[in-house]
C-alpha cells in the first residue's frame, strides 16, 4: 500500500492512532514522511475524499469532548463522565489543522473545497471558543484562518476578521508582541470589510483605539504603518484617534511625541479627499490652535509645539507650504495683533514662536510678486513684534527673528537684515524694562552666528555690547559670555575686540561661579596655552597676576576643569622654579622672559615684588588643592611633588616672611606630610600655645587645619584640655606634669583661646570629622573637663561678688555651651549606646536642681544677688534648651531624652521668671511634635505601647503650650511693655510650632487651637464687658485693632492659610460643643471673623463659622429692643458684622 493510500485510510475515527502516527512522522525531521508532499501527490478526487474523511473525523472527535470542556476538564482533573482524553482530542484537532493548512498550499483552481471549508469552519469555532493564548494549537488554527483570508477563498471575511481580531488582542497583551504586530499589519485590509457603525465591531474598534495607547505600536515600523493606515480607514474614526492622542499627550515623553508626530505627518501625506480635509481641519489645525492658546505652564504645551514644529521642518515642499498657509490663515494673524484680537500676551508670544518658526508662511501657487509682498508684510510683522509692550512677546520675537535671519539670510534684503540686527543690538540688548529680553538677545545671537554670512556685519555691531558684561542681572552676563564663547568658536570676530580684556578680568575677580567659569572658558587658552612650553605658561601666569591678582586666583581655581592634572603639576613646578630664582640674588631673571617680550619689563622686578610672589604662592596652593585627589591616586607623582616642594619650603618661610606670603605657604605645608616640612611642623603646636588671647580667626585657623591634615588633632585637643584644666585650678601656674606635651614650656592658661580653637574645629566639617575620628580617650578627657566647668558657672550664680582669680562668667557660660554641644557631637558619632545622651540628661537634671531655683527668686532693688543671678540663670537655661533643640532636630533624641527635656521645660515655666525662657521652649515643643508626625500614629495601630508613649509626650506638649499662653497673658497684664516684647520674641517659635501642630487633626494636639481660640475670645470678651459708651462698640478691621495678646496670636495664625483653616474649624467645633453662648462671646467671635474677613483668606471656612454664629446670635434678638443699651448696641453691631461676612 502506498503512502497516499495508507494516509487516506488512516483519516477516520477507527484508525485515528495511525493518523496521529503519520502526523508525528511528519513533525519528526529525521523521518522521510512529509504530509505536504503526500497531499500534493494526491489526485483531485483523492484530496476531496481526504477532506471529507477529515471533516467526519473532526466532527466525531469534537462531539466526544467539545472545546468548552477542554479547559474545564483540565482544571477538574478530568473528573467528568466522558472517557475522552483532552490531550488526545487536541492532538487530533492539531493534526487535522496541519492537513488543512497544507491543503490550502496545494489547492488548485477548479478544486471543490466544500469539505475543506467545513473543516475550517469547525476549527474556527474551536479557536473562537478558547481563550486567547499563545498555545500551539490555537496558533496553528489562527495561521489557517490567516492563510484562508490571504488565499481569497469563500467566506474569507469571517476567517479574516477572526484572525485579525485575535492578532490585535495578542499584540496588546503579549510582552513581546513584535510578531503579532507584523501579522496585524499584514491583515490590515480586513478592516475594509468591517462596518464601522455596526455594534458587532465595537470591540475591534476599542482595540484599535488602544493601539494608540500602546508604546510598542507607536515606536515599531509595522505598528506605525498600521496606525497611519487607521487614519484612512473611516472618516469618522479620525476624530476619535485625535481625541485619544490628545488625552495621552501629557504623559508622552519627548521621544514618544516625535513618533506620534511622524504618524500624523505620514497620515496627512498619504490622505486625499475628505480624509485629507478631516486630518487638516480636525487634527493639524487643532494642534495649531492649542499651540497658540494654551498656557506655557500647561503640561501639553511643549508637546503640541513639538508636533506643530515638525510640520514646519518639512517646509520646502509645496504641499506642506500650501497646507501651512491655508491652516494658519484664519488663526495666526489674529493672534499676532496686539490691539483688538489678542490682548493676552501669552497668546501673542505663542503665536510669535509659531509664525517665526514657520516663516515664510505663503502659498507656493501664487506668482512671485504676490509672494514677495506677503513675505515683506511678514517681515514688517516680525519687526513690529520686537516693539510689543510685553517682555515675553519681545523675548519670543527676538528668538524668532534670529531664527529667520539664520535660516533665510540670503533671501532677505541686506537693508532689512541691518535693521533687524540694529534693533536687537542697539535697543533690545539695552532694554531696561526686562533682563529676560536682554538675555534672549545674547542667547539668540548665537543662532545667527551659525550662519557665516552674518559674521562681517556682526563684527562691526557686537563691540557696542561690551558693557553688557557688567549687566546687573547674572543671567544676562552669563548669556553675554556664552555669546562671546560662540564668537570665539566660529571665529566671527576677536572676542577681545568685542569686550576688553581688562573688563573680563575685572568681572572674573568679583563675579559668581556661573559667570566666572565662562570667563575662564573664554580666556583659558590665552593664559594657559597647553601646546606651548611650561616656561610660557609661567610667563602668562605672571602676566595675569600683574593684570589682576584676584582674577588670577579665580582663573586657576577653574583651570583643572580644562586640562589634565599632569599639566597642572607641571605649572606648579614651573612656578616653583621662578620662586627659587627670586630668592637667589645672583640670578638674572631676564632669561625667564626671553620667549615673552611683553613681560620682559615686569619680570626682573619679581624678586622685590612681594605682591607677585604672594600671588604666585597662592596660585600654587590653589592648583595643588585642585589636583590633590589626582595626586593621591598617583603615588609616584605625589612623592616627586612632595620632594620638590619639601626641599624649598624652609627657604620660602625664611625668604617670604610677609603675611601675604605666609598664608599660602601654610596651605602648601598642609598638603604635604609633616616630615616634608620638619622645621615648620615642629613649631606649629608651640605657635598655637603662644597665641595671644585676642587673636583673630585668620591667625590660627590655618595652623589648626595643618595639624588636622597631618593627623595631629589629638595634640590640639590635649592643648585645649590642658588650658581648660589649668584655668580651673586656683594657682594659674600649676601644670599637670603627667600630660605629654611636645615642647615643654610654661604658658598661662587661655580658656578663651581653647574655646576659639574648639569653635573652629567643630564649625568646619573637615576638621570636625578628623577630631571625632580620634580615640575615645582624648575625647572623653575633654568631655570630662568641660563638664567640670559647671562648678565655675554655679559659683557665679551663687556668689554675689566675682573672684578676680576665677574665670569670667562669659567664659564659663561658653564652656557650658561647648560641653552640651560636645555631648551631642559625641553621641552622633557613637555607633551604639546612649552614654552621651545620659550625660545630657545629667546636665538637664543639674539645670533643674541648681539653676532653676535662681529663676524663682524675686528681683528687687535691694537684692543685688538676685539682679545678677536671675538673668544668668535664664541665660544658662536658654542656652541649654537651644542645644537640646538642635539635638532633637538632627534626630538624636529618644523617648527618654524627650521626656527629660519636656520635664525641664515644665519646671522652667513654673519658675517665677520662667517666662523669660518661652522663646527657647517653643522650638523644643516644635521639634518634639515634628519627631512623630500624625501618619506614624495612624500607620502602626498594633504598636499600642509606642502609641501610649507618644500620646503621653504629646499631651505634655499640649499642657506646656497652654502654660506658655497663660504666662504671655499674665506678663501683658502685669508689665504691658515687657509683655509685648516677650510676645514678639516668641512669634517665630510660635509660628513654627503651630505649623507642625496643624498637621494633627486629632488628640492630643487638637487642643492647641482650642487654647488659642479660648484665650482670644476671653481677652476680647473682657474688653467688651468693660465698655460703657455705645460709640466704643466698633468692629475691628485688622489685627492691630484687637487686644494685645489676640493681636499677636492672630497675626501668627493669619500668616498661613493652613493655620487659618484650622482655627476656623476650631471656631465651628466650639459651637458644636455649645461652649459659646453669651452675646459678648458671640460678638468676640464675630470680631475675630471680621479681622479674618479683611485678609481675604479661607472664605469657605469663614462662612461656615459665620453660619454657626448666626444660629446662636438670633437667640439674643430680644436685647435689641433698646438700641441705647450697651447690649443692644453690641447686638446691632454684631448683626451688621455678621451680614458683612455672609455677603463675602
Amino acid at each position: 500500500m502506498s503512502k497516499r493510500e495508507a494516509f487516506l485510510e488512516a483519516a477516520c475515527q477507527e484508525n485515528v492512532e495511525d493518523f496521529l502516527r503519520f502526523i508525528q512522522l511528519h513533525k519528526n525531521k529525521t523521518e522521510p514522511f512529509d504530509v505536504e508532499e503526500v497531499v500534493q501527490e494526491m489526485p483531485r478526487d483523492q484530496r476531496q475524499t481526504l477532506w471529507g474523511k477529515l471533516a467526519s473525523l473532526l466532527q466525531d472527535i469534537l462531539q466526544e469532548l467539545p472545546p468548552e470542556r477542554w479547559v474545564k476538564g483540565r482544571d477538574e482533573g478530568m473528573e467528568v463522565e466522558s472517557a475522552a482524553d483532552p490531550k488526545h482530542v487536541m492532538a487530533v484537532v492539531d493534526g487535522v489543522t496541519l492537513v488543512a493548512a497544507v491543503s490550502l498550499k496545494v489547492l488548485e483552481d477548479g478544486d471543490t473545497y466544500s469539505s475543506l471549508l467545513e473543516i475550517t469552519h469547525r476549527l474556527h469555532d474551536v479557536l473562537v471558543s478558547l481563550p486567547v493564548s499563545d498555545a500551539p494549537l490555537q496558533l496553528h488554527i489562527h495561521k489557517l484562518c490567516e492563510a484562508w483570508w490571504k488565499k481569497g477563498l469563500k467566506e474569507k471575511e469571517q476567517f479574516g476578521r477572526t484572525a485579525f481580531f485575535i492578532s490585535l488582542q495578542k499584540s496588546l497583551i503579549l510582552k513581546k508582541p513584535g510578531v503579532e504586530i507584523q501579522r496585524v499589519w499584514s491583515l490590515h485590509d480586513v478592516l475594509w470589510s468591517l462596518d464601522y457603525t455596526s455594534e458587532d465591531n465595537k470591540q475591534i474598534i476599542n482595540l484599535l483605539i488602544d493601539c494608540f495607547l500602546h508604546p510598542i505600536y507607536i515606536r515599531s515600523d509595522d505598528g506605525k504603518r498600521f496606525l497611519v493606515f487607521l487614519f484612512s480607514w473611516n472618516v469618522d474614526f479620525i476624530w476619535i484617534i485625535h481625541g485619544t492622542i490628545k488625552n495621552q499627550l501629557e504623559f508622552y515623553s519627548k521621544n514618544m511625541t516625535t513618533h506620534i508626530t511622524e504618524i500624523y505627518f505620514r497620515a496627512w501625506n498619504k490622505a486625499s479627499g475628505d480624509f485629507l480635509e478631516r486630518i487638516e481641519n480636525l487634527c493639524i489645525q487643532d494642534f495649531m490652535q492649542n499651540a497658540i492658546l494654551l498656557h506655557r505652564t500647561s503640561p501639553v504645551h511643549a508637546k503640541v509645539r513639538q508636533i506643530v514644529s515638525y510640520f514646519h521642518t518639512r517646509k520646502g515642499c509645496s504641499k506642506v507650504d500650501k497646507m501651512l498657509c491655508n491652516l494658519y490663515k484664519p488663526i495666526l494673524w489674529k493672534a499676532l495683533s496686539v490691539q483688538i484680537q489678542a490682548p493676552n500676551f501669552e497668546v501673542r508670544a505663542n503665536a510669535t514662536l509659531l509664525f517665526t518658526d514657520a516663516f515664510p508662511v505663503h502659498d507656493p501657487e501664487q506668482n512671485y510678486k504676490n509672494i514677495d509682498e506677503v513675505v515683506q508684510k511678514q517681515l514688517d510683522t516680525a519687526m513690529g513684534l520686537l516693539d510689543d509692550p510685553h517682555t515675553t512677546v519681545r523675548s519670543s520675537a527676538t528668538l524668532g527673528v534670529c531664527k529667520i535671519l539664520a535660516k533665510c539670510w540670503e533671501l532677505i534684503p541686506s537693508i532689512i537684515i541691518t535693521d533687524f540686527l540694529k534693533k536687537l543690538v542697539m535697543e533690545l540688548a539695552a532694554d531696561n524694562s526686562s533682563p529676560d529680553v536682554r538675555c534672549s538677545v545674547f542667547k539668540c545671537l548665537t543662532i545667527v552666528l551659525d550662519n557665516t554670512l552674518s559674521h562681517p556685519i556682526l563684527e562691526k555691531l557686537l563691540p557696542t555690547l561690551k558693557y553688557s558684561l557688567h549687566d546687573t542681572s547674572e543671567k544676562v552676563r552669563t548669556a553675554f559670555l556664552d555669546m562671546l564663547i560662540k564668537v570665539k568658536a566660529v571665529r566671527a570676530a576677536k572676542f577681545w575686540d568685542v569686550c576688553n580684556m581688562d573688563h573680563l578680568l575685572a568681572r572674573l575677580a568679583i563675579d559668581s561661579h556661573p559667570v566666572s567659569k565662562r570667563i575662564v572658558d573664554l580666556l583659558f587658552k590665552s593664559f594657559f596655552p597647553v601646546n606651548d612650553s611650561e616656561h610660557e605658561w609661567c610667563c602668562r601666569c605672571i602676566t595675569l597676576i600683574q593684570m589682576n591678582p584676584m582674577a588670577a586666583r579665580k582663573f586657576y581655581q577653574h583651570a583643572h576643569k580644562h586640562t589634565a592634572p599632569t599639566n597642572i603639576i607641571k605649572l606648579m613646578l614651573a612656578i616653583r622654579r621662578v620662586l627659587n630664582s627670586s630668592i637667589q640674588t645672583d640670578t638674572d631673571l631676564s632669561q625667564i622672559n626671553d620667549s615673552n617680550k611683553e613681560n620682559s619689563a615686569a619680570e626682573p622686578l619679581l624678586g622685590k615684588d612681594l605682591a607677585v610672589v604672594s600671588s604666585l604662592l597662592e596660585v600654587v596652593a590653589i592648583l595643588w588643592r585642585s589636583v590633590e585627589k589626582a595626586l593621591k591616586q598617583n603615588e609616584e607623582a605625589q612623592k616627586y611633588t612632595f620632594a620638590k616642594f619639601g626641599n624649598v619650603m624652609a627657604k620660602y618661610f625664611q625668604a617670604f616672611e610677609d603675611e601675604r606670603c605666609t598664608v599660602p605657604l601654610i596651605q602648601l605645608a598642609s598638603f604635604m606630610p609633616p616630615a616634608a616640612v620638619p622645621t615648620f611642623s615642629c613649631g606649629i603646636l608651640s605657635r598655637l600655645r603662644r597665641m595671644d588671647s585676642g587673636a583673630v580667626l585668620t591667625q590660627y585657623s590655618q595652623l589648626l587645619d595643618c595639624m588636622c591634615c597631618w593627623g595631629q588633632a589629638a595634640d590640639i585637643l590635649e592643648l585645649v584640655t590642658d588650658w581648660l584644666t589649668e584655668a580651673l585650678t586656683k594657682q594659674g601656674d600649676k601644670v599637670n606634669t603627667n600630660r605629654r606635651v611636645r615642647i615643654q614650656e610654661t604658658v598661662e592658661a587661655k580658656p578663651d583661646m581653647a574655646l576659639a580653637y574648639l569653635e573652629y574645629l567643630f564649625s568646619n566639617s573637615s576638621t570636625r570629622e578628623k577630631v571625632l575620628a580620634l580615640d575615645q580617650k582624648p575625647l572623653k578627657q575633654l568631655h570630662t573637663v568641660l563638664g567640670n566647668w559647671r562648678l565655675v558657672l554655679y559659683t557665679h550664680l551663687s556668689s554675689p561678688t566675682e573672684d578676680p582669680k576665677s574665670p569670667s562668667m562669659e567664659t564659663a557660660l561658653k564652656v557650658f555651651m561647648y560641653h552640651v554641644r560636645f555631648c551631642a557631637h559625641l553621641q552622633h558619632n557613637s555607633s551604639e549606646g546612649r552614654e552621651y545622651m545620659l550625660s545630657l540628661e545629667h546636665v538637664a537634671a543639674w539645670v533643674a536642681e541648681r539653676v532653676l531655683p535662681f529663676l524663682a527668686k524675686r528681683t528687687n532693688d535691694d537684692d543685688d544677688e538676685s539682679e545678677k543671678s536671675q538673668p544668668l540663670a535664664a541665660q544658662i537655661t536658654e542656652s541649654f534648651l537651644t542645644v537640646c533643640r538642635d539635638v532633637l532636630l538632627v534626630g538624636l533624641g529618644d523617648e527618654t531624652f524627650k521626656g527629660q527635656i519636656l520635664h525641664l521645660c515644665s519646671l522652667t515655666l513654673l519658675s517665677e521668671a520662667g517666662y523669660l525662657c518661652i522663646p527657647a521652649v517653643l522650638p523644643i515643643l516644635k521639634e518634639v511634635v515634628d519627631s512623630y508626625g500624625p501618619e506614624d500614629n495612624n500607620n502602626n495601630p498594633a504598636q499600642e505601647n509606642e502609641e501610649d508613649a507618644t500620646t503621653v509626650i504629646l499631651s505634655v506638649v499640649g499642657n506646656i503650650f497652654q502654660k506658655i499662653i497663660e504666662l504671655l497673658a499674665r506678663r501683658l497684664r502685669k508689665e504691658p511693655e515687657e509683655g509685648k516684647q516677650l510676645c514678639q520674641s516668641a512669634v517665630p517659635g510660635l509660628t513654627d510650632f503651630l505649623q507642625v501642630a496643624v498637621t494633627w487633626d486629632k488628640a492630643p494636639l487638637r487642643g492647641v487651637f482650642s487654647t488659642l481660640f479660648a484665650v482670644i475670645i476671653v481677652e476680647k470678651r473682657h474688653l467688651l464687658q468693660k465698655i460703657t459708651h455705645p460709640e466704643e462698640v466698633i468692629a475691628p478691621e485688622s489685627v492691630e485693632d484687637m487686644p494685645p495678646l489676640s493681636s499677636i496670636l492672630l497675626s501668627v495664625i493669619l500668616k498661613l492659610p493652613s493655620l487659618t483653616r484650622a482655627f476656623l474649624t476650631e471656631v465651628c467645633s466650639s459651637f458644636d460643643s455649645e461652649a459659646i453662648s453669651s452675646l459678648s462671646e458671640l460678638a468676640s467671635v464675630l470680631h475675630v471673623l471680621a479681622v479674618i474677613r479683611h485678609t481675604g483668606q479661607s472664605k469657605a471656612g469663614l462662612k461656615s463659622a459665620a453660619i454657626c454664629v448666626e444660629q446662636q446670635l438670633y437667640k439674643h434678638a430680644a436685647t435689641s429692643v433698646d438700641t441705647r443699651d450697651i447690649q443692644g448696641v453690641i447686638y446691632e453691631s454684631s448683626l451688621k458684622t455678621l451680614n458683612d461676612i455672609l455677603d463675602v
